[in-house]
């Protein structure tokens, strides 16, 4: 029998009354029960391992300590109930490289988990592994990291890690592993850049990694790695511990911790700083997470019928408004901020967490460092929590310091992601140059007419592209019948033009460069490798678009105007220009974020057939971008030929 399959037989899956009578349900148990310790879980030293457990629904409590990952029948120790819920056990010795859990007797019933707060565990994560985290950290390990001076300053890309070095012509020999990413020198088809020294040389400032927390094991089995395997990880098993698939050994629980941090400190000496995309919103069982083994009822969110909330769409919505809930997501953020130096989070679904985790989570950050960024998906979605609570993008004025993705700046530039033949104003589609605009400065109240949620810029954050839905290639195509392949690049580097000159934070997905496709997968979590890896091979075939991509990135990093701090300075410095329908053009005046006394000027031209518009008159206005695309006359008359991008400057 299975380590899991015998932990699932003991589960009890009730909602038990505390031993002072007081359900989990009612609003005096975070009051009584509620702790404020910082010992939770397990506090190694080589004299001594001090276990604690808050459980205070539970009648007894034991830790089990197993030699091996898969050893059955391991030595059952008991624990000693405390104060506030919390049980506690201290064994003597040097307990490392050993494995535990934690069983508690719930009325007559026990379950056997795995500890919320663990550190380490075995293949697969079914038991907590006992190590010596100090021993985990790789020869050069730092805490230095690149410089930030404004979240605006960011410009993000999105990756998943196997999918950077999976396919065969990337070069890298650590292929779908942490390894792979640390590798330096590694060529593609033609000899073209990839991995790091590919992204390192866009000129990106952080790389935000899709999920590598531990996730569950029907997503990926990390005992069978040698056969085909694949998910994006929104399925969360063990927080605080590192993914074993991503690992050159998972049977090894501190060889992934190491291979983890030595990654990190990869992309740093290179200049990037790394975001972690975190999944608190919902776990992957409602029924067999370790939470509701240990405290059945409390750390999720239920209907009134007793059913499970579930506006995450995954099972399950967790209950972070509850004290214990929200404590353990602010602590585990913050030991991943410490343990691993990661540079900021991204939280998934975050609309369906409260706005007191949240804002707590931004102030103990602020404390480590305000640099670290803190972005979300702010969604209105629906849960078992009042919508005045929630952390979205209607309460966006409770979360400073917290930026947004910015879907309506999205769907109007490429088109709705629900509708997949519609057009957006990349393709023609009118009416949309409002809605464009609200991105462009940055989500905030601009005008009467123009303004989303934000308050600052640093709320906003504008992409056209991420792993979810189509690329933006693929969508593209799908809303752009008979149009030829020439056009369709046109369109997507306007597309990503108008994400990289625009306020706020600009946010890009791996390969958007050069132009990736998923052959039309609008929903690719569990797609084999072939349809998910970055195609190296495409990359070489489409080097101008990467080096378009690399001068827009450039030329944000080059003009503070693109990064305006605040919305004030937004609302004096951006002008909207007078345009033709189907043509967007404003400009950046009077020394707009001290950019070296320059005032610029940018066109959006969605019009395939060319426009017409007058430079203001400021002076003798010279091309920074899309040079090849206009001409000016002396009239003062500005001709864009075909769709695309012109940005010009002039001595202000």
């Amino acid at each position: 029998m299975s380590v899991q399959r015998e932990m699932e037989e003991t589960i009890y899956y009730g909602d038990p009354a505390a031993t002072s009578g007081i359900s989990v349900f009612d609003q005096d148990f975070d009051e009584m029960f509620s702790y404020g310790g910082d010992d939770l879980g397990l506090t190694y030293t080589s004299a001594c391992s001090a276990f604690c457990l808050w459980a205070p629904t539970a009648q007894e409590a034991e830790v089990v300590l197993y030699d091996t990952w898969q050893q059955t029948g391991g030595r059952r120790l008991p624990m000693i109930r405390e104060v506030r819920g919390t049980w506690r056990l201290t064994v003597p010795g040097d307990l490392e490289g050993k494995f535990y859990t934690y069983r508690v007797r719930i009325e007559e019933r026990w379950n056997e988990a795995v500890d919320p707060y663990a550190r380490a565990v075995g293949v697969n994560g079914d038991r907590a592994a006992i190590v010596d985290l100090r021993k985990t950290d790789p020869e050069r390990w730092t805490k230095d990291k690149p410089p930030l001076a404004n979240a605006v300053d960011a410009v993000i890309y999105e990756l998943h890690l196997r999918d950077l070095s999976i396919h065969p012509a990337s070069g890298i020999a650590n292929k779908g592993q942490f390894l792979g990413l640390a590798e330096e020198g590694t060529r593609g088809p033609g000899g073209i850049l990839s991995g790091l020294d590919h992204i390192a040389d866009l000129g990106v400032t952080h790389v935000q990694l899709l999920p590598v927390y531990d996730y569950a094991t029907e997503s990926v089995d990390e005992t069978r790695l040698d056969q085909p395997h694949y998910n994006w990880g929104y399925d969360p098993k063990n927080y605080n511990v590192p993914e074993g698939s991503y690992a050159t050994d998972p049977y090894l629980p501190g060889l992934r911790i190491t291979e983890l941090k030595t990654m990190i400190q990869a992309l740093h000496d290179r200049g990037l700083r790394v975001i972690m995309d975190v999944v608190y919103n919902h776990v992957y069982d409602g029924y067999r997470v370790n939470f509701t083994k240990l405290v059945p009822g409390y750390y999720l969110r239920y209907k009134r019928d007793g059913g499970l909330s579930n506006g995450s769409g995954c099972g399950n919505d967790t209950a972070s408004e509850r004290a214990m809930m929200s404590r353990f997501i602010v602590d585990s953020v913050l030991y991943w901020t410490r343990e691993y130096h990661m540079d900021g989070f991204r939280f998934d679904l975050m609309g369906l967490l409260d706005i007191d985790t949240m804002a707590e989570i931004r102030r103990r950050l602020d404390e480590i460092d305000p640099s670290l960024l803190t972005i979300g998906e702010g969604w209105i979605m629906e849960t078992e929590l009042a919508g005045e609570r929630l952390a979205n993008q209607s309460n966006a004025d409770a979360l400073p310091g917290i930026g947004h993705f910015n879907d309506g700046f999205r769907d109007a530039v490429k088109g709705n992601i629900f509708r997949y033949g519609e057009p957006g104003f990349i393709g023609g589609k009118s009416g949309l140059e409002q809605a464009v605009k609200t991105g462009i400065t940055g989500g905030v109240v601009y005008g009467q007419t123009t303004g989303q949620f934000a308050d600052e810029p640093q709320q906003c954050v504008n992409y056209v592209e991420c792993h979810d839905n189509h690329t933006l290639w693929d969508k593209i195509v799908l809303s752009s019948a008979g149009a030829s392949d020439k056009h369709r690049r046109a369109m997507h580097r306007l597309a990503s033009a108008m994400v990289l000159t625009s306020q706020g934070i600009p946010f890009l997905h791996a390969g958007q460069e050069f132009m990736r496709t998923k052959d039309g997968v609008e929903n690719s979590y569990k797609s084999p490798a072939e349809i998910n890896w970055l195609d190296w091979e495409r990359c070489a075939s489409h080097t101008d678009d990467v080096a378009y991509m690399k001068k827009l990135i450039a030329l944000r990093r080059a003009h503070s105007a693109f990064r305006l701090r605040s919305a004030e300075e937004i609302r004096e410095k951006l002008f909207f220009e007078k345009a033709p329908a189907g043509a967007i053009a404003y400009t950046l005046r009077g020394h707009a974020g001290g950019d070296s006394a320059l005032h610029l000027y940018v066109v959006c031209n969605a019009n395939p057939d060319g426009a017409s518009l007058m430079l203001p008159p400021l002076g003798e206005w010279e091309p920074l971008l899309g040079g090849e695309l206009a001409s000016s006359g002396a009239d003062g008359r500005l001709t864009v030929r075909g769709l695309g991008m012109v940005v010009q400057a002039v001595q202000a």
